[in-house]
């Protein structure tokens, strides 16, 4: 993490501690997964979805003792948009710092530029910030940055303790919390979170009682850790999806003809196989907890008939080309992976490079047409439940992101994104995305992959482990979790 300012990250790395430490005007809860009220007790719109209105709970405070209010909801999410960084990207293009109004203490307005259904479904990764305790902290107009990468000015269940930067995270937990926990006993004094790379020492904190609970372990020593007294573990659905993007501006894989090739000689069952079971095949770009998925029907899977027919409508009939695979360096499943490119690609005659990149490396080559690789191992998470989150991926606005690394350019399906994240009724936004999982699946801009379930393992003693698919990789609430020995 190298910081833990909620305006300017919202990744896996950081969304464990600023779930702990701050709070949103909603929270998501649940599988399916569901936005519920939080610092917010209640809101509405208007009939034309441009204005919403929110009622603040009168009681919430900061870990300093001021006031959660209005005027602090305004300055976060102003504060957010104008570093244009983090989570900003999820609702700038709706609302603008000025068009967030205080009613009174308890209540605020925001006026958005167009309609957007989404818009409730994205609050929860906004979290709002103490603007008293930031503002003394400013040096050179930076909004507190240099502060607020070290220090927290939240209002939630925990707060910061101590950093050992790339190493170790301490929050005690706020005995007043104003929103109470869900426990009556048993409530932790703190959290020591601790970034231990190496899953045979992770297995044996667990094992012997050095650890409480370790994420997302590989899928081997998942089933040993498993199988240990004393350790209770879970494995659930998630809204994360596994593809190999292409770049389909690229030399080879721009030709549509070519990417349909690989999609069908490449062996989908062998994800099944390097997960061992804890992971189920894309019926379609979105994943399965999105709403509006839809089952498509030609998704592909391997038929080595249909690959060569493919081929052979290529510019490159017989193969003899070598394609480029980027993973990330270590992540030893995306290496397996790899392995399996070049068995199912070989049979076409068609030769992997792989190349293990660092992700911010990863992020960099896939940021431009012209670096971004042939194929490219990404896990991409929606940030919501909400359909947009997952079409925007193929929306030339999602360029030289790391989601946007196909570089995928079709102007009716972009048009069709558009219409649907601004429409209001229902039926409608449904049917567009119906269409748009049926048209981006015939473009095949990716090997359409696999869910691979969540695996957490934990003490016995832990209790109150809630999950919701909108979670990322090695993220976790805190928050209900308690002891009982």
């Amino acid at each position: 993490m190298s910081t833990l300012d909620p305006s300017i990250k919202y990744d896996a790395s950081i969304r464990t501690m600023l779930q702990a430490t701050y709070d949103a005007l909603l929270k998501y809860e649940g599988n399916p997964p569901n936005v519920v009220p939080w610092l917010a007790e209640s809101w509405e719109s208007s009939e034309d979805g441009l204005i919403w209105t929110f009622h603040l709970a009168k009681n919430a405070v900061f870990h300093d003792g001021d006031p959660v209010n209005a005027e602090a909801v305004r300055y976060s999410f102003e504060r957010t948009l104008k570093l244009n960084q983090g989570p900003a990207w999820m609702l700038s293009d709706f609302l603008k710092p000025e068009s967030i109004n205080v009613l009174d203490e308890h209540t605020v307005q925001f006026r958005l530029e167009k309609p957007y259904s989404g818009f409730l479904s994205f609050l929860p990764w906004w979290f709002v910030m103490n603007p008293k305790q930031i503002k003394t902290r400013e040096v050179d107009g930076d909004y507190g940055q240099a502060w607020l990468a070290i220090n927290d000015a939240g209002s939630g269940p925990f707060r910061l303790k101590r950093i050992e930067q790339g190493a170790l995270y301490e929050i005690s937990r706020e005995p007043n919390y104003w929103k109470g926990f869900p426990y009556s006993e048993g409530g932790v004094a703190g959290v020591v979170y601790q970034l231990v790379r190496e899953t045979s020492a992770q297995q044996f904190a667990l094992g012997t009682g050095g650890a409480d609970i370790v994420l997302d372990l590989p899928p081997d020593d998942f089933n040993k850790i498993k199988r240990s007294p004393r350790v209770n573990t879970s494995t659930e659905p998630a809204l994360t999806s596994f593809a190999i993007k292409f770049n389909t501006k690229g030399k080879y894989t721009s030709d549509k003809n070519l990417r349909k090739a690989i999609a069908f000689a490449f062996d989908y069952d062998a994800l099944l196989r390097i997960y061992n079971g804890k992971a189920e095949l894309q019926t379609s770009p979105f994943t399965d907890s999105v709403i509006g998925h839809v089952e498509v029907a030609d998704i592909p899977r391997q038929d080595l008939e249909r690959a060569k027919k493919f081929l052979a409508e290529s510019k490159w009939p017989e193969g003899g080309l070598t394609l480029e695979y980027v993973y990330v360096q270590g992540f030893e499943e995306e290496r397996l992976i790899g392995l399996v490119l070049i068995d199912s690609l070989r049979k076409l005659g068609i030769e992997v490079e792989m190349i293990p990149l660092t992700w911010p490396n990863m992020v960099a080559r896939g940021s431009k047409v012209e670096t971004s690789p042939d194929m490219m191992a990404i896990f991409a998470t929606p940030v919501s439940s909400d359909p947009d989150a997952v079409a925007f991926q193929y929306h030339p606005d999602s360029w030289g992101k790391y989601y946007g690394s196909s570089f995928y350019d079709d102007p009716e399906v972009a048009q069709m994104i558009e219409k649907a994240r601004y429409s209001l009724d229902e039926a409608e936004r449904l049917e567009l995305y119906g269409e748009i999982q049926k048209m981006i699946v015939e473009d095949q801009p990716e090997i359409f992959g696999m869910m691979r379930e969540r695996t957490v393992a934990f003490r016995d003693h832990v209790k109150g482990f809630t999950y919701t698919p909108v979670r990322m990789t090695t993220e976790i609430d805190l928050y209900p979790l308690y002891i009982v020995d």
